[in-house]
């Protein structure tokens, strides 16, 4: 077995730290280099959740990192300390490839999500006073409550502490927790094993209900049916029903009215994206839990440079901890700068696919809903690949990343948008002067 040399472990990383963007995680500095021989780098990490995020998430982010510090072709494998233990070394089990399938998510509690680690500002004071009243009397307060946001800003957080909450004040009460995505897997599964009978009474005898991501019960109508049931049976109850979702109720494409309606029966409450000084509190939160000793010119230098959302705020939080981990330097200004880099400063003027939603809606005068949607007439269909062509173009996103913005569409449809886009360009110039003038805005707003 080849050991991985200190420093080109440090490269690796140090290129994960330029390159990761929201991928890092907090964790991401417990990682360690196990061997690296016949082009295969072994990655130690702290167990199988762990293990199942760098799988899904961050296999190209390290295997470019290792390309990179090695000049050669490198592929990446991830291995709990149990898997290292049991086999000495790794096995072809552990290789991730993109033919197979994906580890089933796990819905679990993390233990730091409570509400006594939670920074509540400007931008989130009634989704955090609702998930307080509800964790004091669920089914009495706000049932439903449903809280919608951008991605990364504390929603998962919410729901969690509230769970948190309910289970330490109320440890009789049957809390169920889980991700949308794992609803629809067991309600597919219940029916393929013919075991519905067990599915329903596991969901609707709970006394409290937490779906996160909600707004993946779209395009799924068997599934809708039967949460349409479920929500019925547990509200007439008067048992609690906690949703999240990353757009409000209206806004989620093909779902049905009848949900819709029964979503606003309760609570509608937004979490906007952290004003200076509640970022400035969060990284001074996050870091006190991390016991990291962060100087004052830092927390600021992060906080200021990071304006989207609370799971980039960790990211840099832990961008800087990996860089001092791996340099085995103190954290300071010049440490924090090196950390971030243009890299701190383009996740804040980085070009997202929002603001292309923004500027595309602006332009053609449709709804985000109807681009996320099925729908194919030209109105909608022309503006769509638009959007398609200007992710393409503007954004790193992968083909397959753009598809699924748009309403779960697969790879080669972007492509599709994307030939027919720079066809027309060249047949219509009044077009391609329109797009330029998109570009322009796109960039401008950011």
């Amino acid at each position: 077995m080849a050991v991985v040399e200190r420093g080109l472990w440090q490269r690796i990383i140090q290129h994960v730290v330029c390159s990761g963007g929201n991928l890092i995680r907090p964790w991401f500095t417990e990682l360690e280099p196990i061997s690296l021989e016949h082009g295969l780098l072994e990655i130690q990490v702290p167990g199988p959740n762990e293990q199942s995020y760098c799988r899904q998430h961050a296999t190209r982010l390290f295997t470019e990192a290792a390309q990179g510090a090695t000049g050669r072709l490198v592929g990446v494998c991830f291995l709990t300390k149990a898997e290292v233990s049991s086999n000495g070394q790794a096995g072809g089990d552990g290789v991730y490839s993109a033919e197979a399938p994906a580890p089933e998510a796990v819905s679990y509690l993390n233990g730091d999500n409570t509400f006594d680690t939670f920074v509540a500002g400007p931008c989130n004071r009634l989704p955090h006073a609702a998930c307080l009243a509800v964790s004091e009397a669920p089914g009495k307060s706000y049932n439903p409550l449903f809280i919608y946001g951008n991605s990364g800003l504390g929603k998962t957080h919410l729901l969690q502490a509230t769970c948190h909450k309910i289970a330490h004040d109320m440890p009789a009460t049957s809390i169920c927790y889980l991700s949308c995505e794992t609803f629809v897997n067991h309600f597919i599964e219940s029916v393929e094993r013919g075991k519905l009978h067990e599915f329903r009474y596991r969901y609707r005898h709970a006394e409290v209900l937490v779906i996160d991501d909600i707004q993946f019960l779209s395009g799924h109508e068997r599934t809708q049916e039967e949460f349409f049931h479920t929500f019925n049976t547990l509200y007439q109850s008067q048992r609690q029903i906690i949703l999240s979702s990353d757009r409000g109720p209206a806004e989620i494409s093909d779902l049905e009215e009848r949900l819709i309606s029964r979503f606003n029966w309760g609570l509608v409450a937004r979490i906007d994206r952290p004003c200076y000084e509640t970022r400035v509190a969060i990284v001074r939160r996050k870091a006190r839990l991390r016991n990291m000793d962060l100087p004052e010119d830092v927390i600021c230098l992060v906080a200021g440079t990071i304006d989207s959302n609370t799971r980039e705020l960790e990211g840099a939080i832990s961008k800087v901890a990996m860089l001092a981990q791996v340099s085995d330097r103190p954290i300071d200004l010049e440490l924090a700068r090196e950390a971030l880099g243009t890299e701190s400063v383009s996740s804040s003027r980085e070009i997202t696919i929002e603001h292309i939603l923004n500027a595309v809606i602006s332009r053609y005068s449709v709804r985000l809903a109807d681009l996320q949607s099925k729908k194919r007439s030209r109105s909608i269909a022309f503006p769509r690949q638009v959007c398609m062509y200007l992710a393409r173009t503007l954004t790193r996103h992968s083909l397959e990343e753009i598809g699924g913005y748009f309403g779960g569409r697969d790879h080669t449809t972007v492509l599709h948008a994307n030939r027919t886009v720079e066809r027309l360009c060249q047949e219509n110039p009044q077009l391609q002067a329109t797009l330029s003038l998109l570009m322009q805005q796109i960039r401008a707003a950011t």
